[in-house]
Order: C-alpha cells, then sequence, then structure tokens
C-alpha cells in the first residue's frame, strides 16, 4: 500500500509526486523521528515542479514499482521543493558540490538518521552505463555500505558537516571601500564576454541579470563603452534569440548553446522580473524602443499567464508539456516549437513568406543544438534579422512587412493557446513577488503605464494582507491555495524592501516606504551578524537546518545580502538613519575583505558599492498627488538616473519627511504649480514648474 504523505502538501512540485509508489516524506519531524526509530539512513530528493530532469528521474525512477520498494525498504525516504525550502537546499546542495564537484536538480543526497550528508549527486539513470551506477544499483550499494560499515559512513557524514559548518572569521574593521573594487569587477567581468555571440562565459549561456545592473551603473560612472556595449549586445541577442518567447513574450531559463538558439525552456518568474529591469535600464539610457518592446511583452506576458486574480504573481511555467499531436506524452519545448508545414497552413503564403524569413523557420528543422533528439525537423524561432532586412530581401515596402508579420505573429499566437500549455506552479513566493513588485513599478515610471503600477500595488497588497502578520512582524515565504507557509528568509525580506521601494517611487504612496522600513527593522533582528556584519540567510531557529550559511555568489538570483546592501542605502537617503548606513557599510566592508580577489561573482553587491560611491541625489518634487505632478515625474524617468531617490511632498508625507530630511523644509509648490527640486549631496538646483528645464537639469 502507498503511505505517500505529499497528497496533503500544496506544493505543486510535492503533489506531483504524491502518486508515486515511493513512501515519500515531506521535510520534518515525522520521516526524521522515523529515520532514528528504524536506524535508516534518509534519501532526500530535492527538485522543483517546472525542473525537466527531475521530472525525467521520476518517470524512470520513482514511478517504477520495482525501484520504488528498494527505496522504501532501505530508506527513510524525503521530497523537498527547493523554492519552499532553499535553506534546507543550501545546505545540501554545498554538500554535494564539495563531494561531487558540481550540483544541480534534481539533487539526491543520503543522510544519516541526524540529517547528516555523507553521499550525494543530481540526477542518476535508471541503469548502469558509462561507468556509472543505474539508480537501483545505486540505492543497493548504499545500503551494504550502511549495514556493513555504519560507523565509517556516521564518521564521514559528521566530518563533512564539519567542514560545511567550518568559517573562517573575516576581520572587516580596516577594509577600505573605494572605487579600486569597482575597477577589478569590471576588469573581471570583462574578461568572460563572448565577442562573437555575446553574453559571459562559454558554451551554455544564462542571462545572469545581475552583472547588466553592475556594468550599467559602471557605464554611468566612468563612460567606459566597452561596459554599455557589452551589455546592450547580449541584450539584443538575448531577445533575437531563441531563448526569447517570439510570440508570447517572456524569457525562457537559459540557452543550451553558446549562440542564444535552443532554450531550456521553463520560465521563471524571477527572471522575467530582473530581466525587465535591464530591458528599462537599456532603455533609458538609449531611448532605442527595441528594449521598451522586449520589456512590455514581458510584462504582459506576466500579466496575462503570471499573475493571480488575487494579485500576487505565479512562480514558473514548465519546460514540458504534451506534444502537440499528443503520440508522444510530454515533451521538453512541445509547446513552442514548430514544424514549418504546421505554419504554412495557419497563414496565408504571404504572412509564412515573411515570418519564415523573419524567424529563420525552414523545412528540416533550425535547430542549432539538439542533444537529446527533441527538435528533430523542428523549428525554434529566433529572429537574426531586422524588418527592414527582411522586406529588402523579400522584395516588400517595410510598411508591408511589418503588416504581414504581425497578422502572422497574431496568428500564430492564437493557434499555439490551442495547444497543452506547459504546467503552471503557481505557489507565490514572498521573494521572488518582491522582484516582480519593483519590476512592474519601474515600468510604470519609465513606460508612463499606470497599469504596471496598479499591478504592483495588488501584489503588494496581496502579500500585506496574506503573508504578514503586522501584529508579530513577521513575513511568510510561501502562499498557495489560501495556505501560507514557512518563516521567511533574508532574500525573502530583502528582495519585498527593495520592490517596496520602487513602488514607492511610483506611486509615492507613503505606506508602502513605511512598510519598507519596518521590513528592514525585522530583517536587522532576525538575520544580523553582529560578529563579522552581513546578515544570515536563515534566522537560525530551525533545528533541521545545519548550517546557517551566508551566501555570497550572485547567481540567476541576487543574493539576500547584495539587495539588503542597497536596501540599507536607499533606506538612509530617505530617512537620514545613520544606524540604516552603519548596517550597510559593514554588509559593504564584509563583503569586499572576502572578495578582494574575485568581486565579479557578486556583481549587485558591487553595484551598491558604487551607490555607496556616490554623493546622495534627491528629486523632490512638491505636488498635492502622483496626478497632480505627473509630468515632472515622467520627466524624472526618461533618462537613466541610478542614484536618484524620488520623493513626493504633499500634506500626508512632510510630517513623515521633514523631521528626517530638514533640508527639504522650504521646499514648496511655487506659483500654485508642482515644483521639481534637483538635489545633490543635499545642495539643490534652482526650483521649476517646467518639465523641460527639469530635464535639464538632470542631464547636467
Amino acid at each position: 500500500m502507498n503511505n505517500n504523505r505529499l497528497s496533503i502538501e500544496k506544493s505543486p512540485y510535492l503533489q506531483q509526486h504524491a502518486s508515486n509508489p515511493v513512501d515519500w516524506f515531506p521535510w520534518g519531524d515525522e520521516a526524521f523521528a522515523k529515520a532514528k526509530a528504524e536506524k535508516k539512513p534518509i534519501f532526500l530528493s530535492i527538485g522543483y515542479s517546472t525542473c525537466h530532469w527531475c521530472h525525467v528521474m521520476e518517470r524512470e525512477s520513482f514511478e517504477n514499482e520495482s525501484t520504488a520498494s528498494i527505496m522504501n525498504e532501505y530508506f527513510v525516504n524525503i521530497k523537498v521543493d527547493r523554492e519552499e525550502r532553499p535553506d534546507v537546499d543550501k545546505v545540501y546542495m554545498s554538500a554535494v558540490q564539495a563531494m561531487a564537484g558540481q550540483g544541480g536538480w534534481p539533487l539526491s543526497v543520503f543522510l544519516t538518521p541526524d540529517l547528516k550528508p555523507f553521499y550525494g549527486g543530481t540526477y542518476f539513470p535508471p541503469e548502469d552505463g558509462h561507468g556509472r551506477p543505474g539508480f537501483p544499483s545505486l540505492l543497493r550499494r548504499i545500503n551494504d555500505v550502511w549495514q556493513r560499515e555504519r560507523e565509517d559512513v556516521i564518521h564521514s557524514g559528521d566530518e563533512l558537516t564539519k567542514q560545511l559548518q567550518h568559517r573562517s572569521f573575516i576581520d572587516s574593521r580596516n577594509t577600505v571601500i573605494d572605487e579600486t573594487i569597482l575597477t577589478r569587477t569590471y576588469h573581471q567581468l570583462a574578461a568572460g564576454y563572448d565577442p562573437k555571440f555575446s553574453g559571459f562565459g562559454s558554451g551554455m549561456k544564462f542571462p545572469r541579470p545581475v552583472i547588466f545592473n553592475f556594468l550599467f551603473r559602471y557605464y554611468h560612472r566612468t563612460k567606459n563603452q566597452d561596459a554599455l556595449k557589452m551589455s546592450l549586445t547580449t541584450l539584443m541577442a538575448m531577445a533575437s534569440g531563441g531563448m526569447y518567447d517570439h510570440l508570447g513574450g517572456g524569457f525562457h531559463r537559459y540557452s543550451v548553446d553558446a549562440q542564444w538558439r535552443t532554450p531550456h525552456f521553463e520560465k521563471m518568474l524571477y527572471d522575467q522580473a530582473q530581466l525587465i529591469n535591464s530591458y528599462l535600464d537599456a532603455y533609458q539610457i538609449t531611448h532605442d524602443e527595441f528594449f521598451a518592446t522586449i520589456a512590455r511583452e514581458t510584462l504582459e506576458y506576466v500579466v496575462r499567464n503570471m499573475t493571480s486574480t488575487q494579485g500576487g504573481f505565479y512562480s514558473a511555467e514548465d519546460a514540458d508539456s504534451a506534444d502537440p499531436d499528443h503520440r508522444d506524452g510530454m515533451k521538453e519545448g512541445a509547446f513552442y516549437v514548430w514544424e514549418k508545414s504546421e505554419i504554412d497552413n495557419v497563414l496565408t503564403p504571404d504572412e509564412a513568406t515573411v515570418f519564415c524569413h523573419y524567424y529563420s523557420v525552414v523545412e528540416t528543422g533550425n535547430v542549432l543544438s539538439d542533444p537529446h533528439q527533441e527538435f528533430v525537423g523542428k523549428n525554434i524561432l529566433f529572429n537574426p534579422f531586422t524588418i527592414e532586412q527582411t522586406a529588402e530581401q523579400l522584395t516588400l515596402n517595410v510598411d508591408a512587412a511589418k503588416q504581414l508579420l504581425a497578422s502572422a505573429r497574431k496568428k500564430m499566437f492564437e493557434r499555439r493557446e490551442h495547444r497543452a500549455r506547459p504546467l503552471r506552479d503557481d505557489k507565490i513566493l514572498a521573494s521572488w513577488n518582491g522582484l516582480m513588485i519593483g519590476a512592474f513599478a519601474r515600468a510604470s515610471r519609465i513606460l508612463n503605464n499606470n497599469r504596471y503600477a496598479v499591478a504592483a500595488s495588488n501584489a503588494a497588497s496581496f502579500l500585506l494582507s496574506k503573508m504578514y502578520d503586522a501584529e508579530k512582524k513577521i513575513l511568510r515565504r510561501r502562499y498557495r491555495d489560501g495556505e501560507v507557509k514557512n518563516d521567511a528568509h533574508l532574500d525573502d525580506y530583502s528582495f519585498l524592501i527593495s520592490g517596496l521601494t520602487d513602488l514607492y517611487q511610483a506611486t509615492f504612496d507613503l505606506r508602502w516606504l513605511i512598510w519598507a522600513e519596518e521590513l528592514m527593522g525585522v530583517t536587522i533582528t532576525l538575520f544580523w551578524d553582529s560578529a563579522e556584519g552581513g546578515f544570515y540567510d536563515t534566522s537560525g531557529k530551525d533545528p533541521s537546518i545545519l548550517v546557517r550559511t551566508k551566501e555570497a555568489y550572485d547567481g540567476a538570483e541576487p543574493t539576500g545580502n547584495s539587495v539588503a546592501a542597497m536596501n540599507l542605502l536607499q533606506l538612509y537617503r530617505y530617512t537620514n538613519d545613520n544606524s540604516l548606513k552603519d548596517y550597510g557599510e559593514k554588509t559593504l566592508r564584509h563583503f569586499c575583505a572576502l572578495l578582494e580577489q574575485s568581486p565579479q561573482i557578486m556583481p549587485h553587491l558591487m553595484a551598491a558599492v558604487e551607490y555607496y560611491s556616490s554623493p546622495p541625489e534627491h528629486l523632490v518634487i512638491a505636488a498635492d498627488s502622483e496626478e497632480d505632478g505627473h509630468k515632472l515625474i515622467v520627466e524624472s524617468a526618461l533618462k537613466y538616473h541610478p542614484h536618484m531617490n524620488i520623493i513626493v511632498i504633499n500634506n500626508g508625507s512632510a510630517d513623515y519627511f521633514f523631521p528626517k530630511l530638514p533640508f527639504m523644509k522650504e521646499m514648496g509648490k511655487k506659483e500654485g504649480k508642482p515644483t521639481s527640486y534637483v538635489c545633490k549631496n543635499f545642495a539643490c538646483m534652482l526650483p521649476t514648474n517646467d518639465p523641460a528645464e527639469l530635464c535639464r537639469q538632470l542631464s547636467n
């Protein structure tokens, strides 16, 4: 009989495994007690709902009755959703990286009954081959070693845990924060740039938007044209390649080849949020509508497919879906790829000619890299040509080509909507919602679209009402199907604070800034490391978490510390609270000391260093409301001003700001009109009612 306990869990990932013949437990005391009582090792499997290779290992091993019987006989089996429990994931990912030299998902780890790791890897195939054990063979070997050499296994787990827990003390009291570390960061990032296909690194290409965040700021500071060029060419290549969804908007997770052609098709909320910000920055710097269009299309994808009726944003969409002809079951990318014959059937001959040239569709298929032969004869839409080049090649005038392409895209999008959609992970995470709130808020100003401000405000209101205990001042990490679960971690607090600060600058609703300030105080209380500076990733209250980590790598997402440092410095400039500046400085010093030789691994933290190294800039607008000062606010968003803190003074906010920032006390409307004050280092230019004059002042 299947005693699988995952059916009562709300996590979509755990529910995916609820019908497995494996006797799965969720992470918790029941599983731990069973392992200790029966003196069995634990098999820990960590993944997430949209993980392609997690699905593969489930089909091959966890749905296999024979393999499941071995697992149930010899092990206590635990399933963890890494997106719900990143604290668990970080500990055991570090262990597997220490043992195997690399990690990934699914993460497969064997633990002693007291949760200490002694062996692990990622995906294991169902059968022996190529010098690697199949999963059933591995299970039997692990059990054999556990029965015969248990003391050695326990000792190995103890030693590895001690290794994970050990950290050398970082004395950063004498660390100087200066521009030299910014220069080193730039040169190290530039050394990894691919001048042929753009992007950073070789082989598989990941977007890693934190790099653009640093490089745009570095360009703004130094006018280094290469810093700008590397960012813009990479953003153009990503949006033109197969990693971008040319019909529905939004970005896939990464490219499996160096040319941005063949993506891994899952779509993650955190990628959409960060890349929207990158394209908005590029648009502010260049005023090229290409970047604005990509930002808009991605925003509209999130509105259409990733927004709950309650306002929160969903987490992800899967890479896998049913094959269009429903003959071959679930396949990666099935929702997105095309045979030319299907395109020809949907479109008129003229539309098909333009569409196929513009997106490089060919009869034999255009897939560049297909190691598993998933896409033989299929086409992944990518766009190596401008519409002008397509028109010239097909001897059309440009307007006609544009009209044909627009009608073709509309028809192909509608055709695709009839396909079986990829699974959507509809849990709502505080951290990723914070990132998305910030993206929508910034887009509302930069693209002058109030719908985006409404979307950001709705999401913030949802988190405030459903995921925050205002009385206890405790944020929760996950909401799904009416249930909130798990205390929030550093990244939840940090990303949400950042989003709320952006939301204030979009709506000038003071409650968002006040809540951000409150959350910053809670963050310091729960996570601050008073010995070394910086923040722990977790509060340390959960005894099942063996290692209290302090992440020092800005990867697909920035670290909680990188974002917290920026938050502290921004909030200091809003509140003049010197304690916030002090915490920010200590965080920067700690990581600058830690990363002295390799600062490029934390580009977002280096963006905070750049912000810290710049004098305070304030744009103060005296207006009765956001609507009253709208023209001045829109003008302020036309250009890239990464150091600018924007404040609107009205009857509702004067009592908040004037005691904190006394230099603003004399600022008011002139001649009864909304009036702007551009201030740098607390010295202000002449006030103006004229948007054109404000533009001139900001340009200077």
